[in-house]
């Protein structure tokens, strides 16, 4: 075991051989810190908080009572495999949140990024990829080999089907199930999720100008109405356009995706 000086653990705390505590970091009572646990600077476990697996957390993230951190996937196929949950700086990791680690088949890494808000009850399967500064309400679940950007943000008691993309930006609002990919900065909501916009509201508070809002409302629209499929359209918008959010849209609608996307309403 690797453990810092500065470091301050509960008496009642378990922290097995083999786990790396960094500095100024604080276990709180009857935690549980796995042999193959890595703990950054200034880490946070209130109490309760089970952290195991090949788990590395950042700096100053802080994970609150009764969340699993690092346990083996939900996956029938899992056969024991070394596999690994990466979570990144000054993410706050609300009771009750579950992160799992990755599969073989899915590239073995469950990574999460920076300055994440997980509410109380969030899951985050094996496999999935999550950006920087995205939040999920109360009860999300996201699904196994999911992609959320950066920048995401999914109502309370929502579910992300496995393999689904949502793209920088969007929002999917409260109760709502997603089963297709989310373009950047759509707005997707009901109880079997529709695109219905663009996250306007969160353009606006991220400063993005009022040139590059009215060519992404121009986009929505060429996509919505446009002559040929919903992939060609998006091609020639490629071509077309000069904002570099409309080229966001445009070059995740292009890649390689297992699912098909929600298309404007």
């Amino acid at each position: 075991m690797s453990l810092d000086p500065s470091a301050r653990i509960h008496p009642s705390a378990i922290v097995e051989d083999g786990a790396t505590i960094g500095p100024d970091c604080e276990i709180g009572p009857f935690c549980v810190i796995g042999p193959e646990v890595t703990l950054g600077r200034a880490v946070v476990l209130k109490s309760h908080v089970v952290v195991t697996g090949w788990t590395e957390i950042g700096d100053e993230t802080v994970i609150f009572p009764f969340s699993s951190i690092g346990e083996v996937p939900q996956d029938l196929k899992f056969k024991g495999e070394r596999t690994q949950l990466i979570i990144g700086k000054r993410n706050r990791i609300r009771e009750h949140v579950t992160m799992n680690t990755g599969t073989a088949g899915g590239g073995g890494v469950t990574r999460v990024g920076d300055d994440g808000l997980f509410m109380a009850g969030c899951h985050v399967a094996h496999d999935a990829q999550i950006g920087n500064n995205v939040i999920l309400v109360n009860q999300v679940a996201v699904a196994g080999h999911c992609i959320l950007e950066d920048n995401v943000l999914i109502g309370g008691l929502s579910g992300i089907h496995q393999f689904v993309r949502i793209g920088r930006g969007a929002i999917v609002g409260a109760v709502t199930m997603v089963t297709n990919d989310v373009i950047p900065f759509g707005l997707v909501q009901a109880e079997r999720g529709r695109l219905e916009g663009l996250n306007l509201v969160g353009l606006k508070r991220r400063g993005v100008s009022r040139a590059d809002i009215t060519a992404l409302r121009a986009a929505y629209q060429a996509l919505a109405q446009g002559e040929g499929s919903f992939l060609e359209r998006a091609q020639r918008l490629d071509d077309d356009t000069d904002s570099d959010y409309v080229r966001d849209i445009t070059r995740f609608i292009l890649a390689a995706s297992d699912r098909s996307f929600l298309t404007p309403s």
